[in-house]
Parts: C-alpha cells; sequence; structure tokens
C-alpha cells in the first residue's frame, strides 16, 4: 500500500468514529429525553442530526474519492466497502435517534402512561451494542462482532414483548392509545437499531476475514 493511500485510509476511520461518537452521544440522549420526558433534550437531537447528515455524505465522497483514485484491492477494498456501508448505517441510526427523541416530545405534553414495558431495558441493550460495535470497528475485533450480532435477538424479543403488552393496554385504557402508540414506535425505533448496529458488526467481520456473514443462521 503506498503511503498515500494509507494515509487517506487513516483519515476515513477517524472520520467514521467521528460520526459514530455522534451518533452514539444523538442515541444516549434520545433514551434520556424518552425516559425523563426532557423536550430540551429531545430537540439537541433532532438539531444534531443535521450535523450527522452532514458528515455521512462528506465520509462517502472521500471513500469514493479513494476508490476512484488508488483503485484498492484486498483488505483495503473490503475495508472501504465496509466503511460505505458503515457510515450508510450510522446516518440511518441518527434519523432513528431523532424519531425517538420525537415520541418523547409527545409523551411529554401527554399524562404518564403506567405499563410494565421495558423499554428502558432494549435502550439499554441497544446503547451497548452500538457502543460494542464502534469498538469492534476499532479494534477489527470479530469475537466481539459475533456477541453483538447474538445479541440483537434479545432486542428482537423484548420487542414482541412489548408489542403484546401495548396491545393489551390499548384493550384496557382505549383512551391512552395516543401514547401507547408513541410507546409502540419508540419500540420498533429500537428494534431497528439492533438490527442495523447488526449489521455493522457484520460488516466488521467481512472487513476482517473477506466472510460474508448475513442471513447466515447465528449460533
Amino acid at each position: 500500500m503506498s503511503t498515500h493511500l494509507q494515509r487517506e485510509i487513516d483519515t476515513i476511520k477517524r472520520e467514521l468514529l467521528s460520526l459514530g461518537g455522534l451518533v452514539e452521544e444523538a442515541l444516549w440522549k434520545a433514551v434520556q429525553a424518552f425516559n425523563e420526558r426532557d423536550e430540551d433534550l429531545a430537540r439537541e437531537v433532532v438539531e444534531t442530526d443535521r450535523t450527522i447528515d452532514r458528515l455521512e455524505v462528506q465520509m462517502e465522497e472521500e471513500c469514493l474519492k479513494v476508490l476512484a483514485l488508488h483503485q484498492p484491492v484486498a483488505q483495503d477494498l473490503r475495508l472501504l466497502v465496509a466503511v460505505l456501508k458503515i457510515n450508510n448505517d450510522l446516518e440511518r441510526i441518527g434519523d432513528l435517534a431523532v424519531n425517538i427523541a420525537r415520541r418523547a416530545r409527545f409523551l411529554a405534553s401527554h399524562p404518564q402512561v403506567e405499563a410494565p414495558f421495558d423499554l428502558q431495558g432494549m435502550a439499554r441493550k441497544a446503547q451497548a451494542m452500538l457502543h460494542g460495535s464502534l469498538d469492534a470497528v476499532v479494534n477489527m475485533d470479530t469475537a466481539k462482532a459475533r456477541e453483538i450480532c447474538a445479541a440483537d435477538e434479545e432486542i428482537d424479543a423484548i420487542h414482541r414483548q412489548t408489542y403484546s403488552l401495548v396491545r393489551d393496554e390499548i384493550r384496557n385504557h382505549p383512551e391512552q392509545v395516543d401514547a401507547l402508540t408513541q410507546i409502540l414506535s419508540t419500540s420498533h425505533h429500537l428494534e431497528r437499531i439492533g438490527d442495523l448496529v447488526t449489521n455493522i458488526a457484520e460488516d466488521v467481520i467481512y472487513m476482517a476475514e473477506g466472510h460474508i456473514v448475513r442471513h447466515q443462521p447465528r449460533g
């Protein structure tokens, strides 16, 4: 690899981690806003999304420029292809954090719904998965990446449980249907974040090993 190409790739890695840090912070704030019914914190998440979008476009342009100018092969090519995909998934996680923040703003203006939902546990798992996936990217840690892929099943299970609980609560308390719908929507957004983080973990495995593990049975 030429010195110039190595420098370009190192810059792209740093920019990807910077984007990942912003997305991780946005998700943390969105979850806090939801838990604490904090409209100001929710507003911060929405405002930060413009920066995340800008960095995502910038990252894509940088990757395409390196691909065109240097025509990398083998591991360098896999890395750039994976970064393009991870970049897109991080931006989508940022969008979902915004959606959660908007749900938080809605719920802040409505009476508290008392129901046995484990959204906080679900959110903690999603946050831990995202943090772990970024660590796996930094360290090219395929063992960690595989742990994250397995953890997604826990989030899926909580979402299914939340769906059933919300359905029952709507039957028992139809006057709370608007708030309950927002809670179910938040659960769905967290479930989607789990899926996107799993994509990132799978791309780490691809970068390190050259194996495409999407759609393969886990176990």
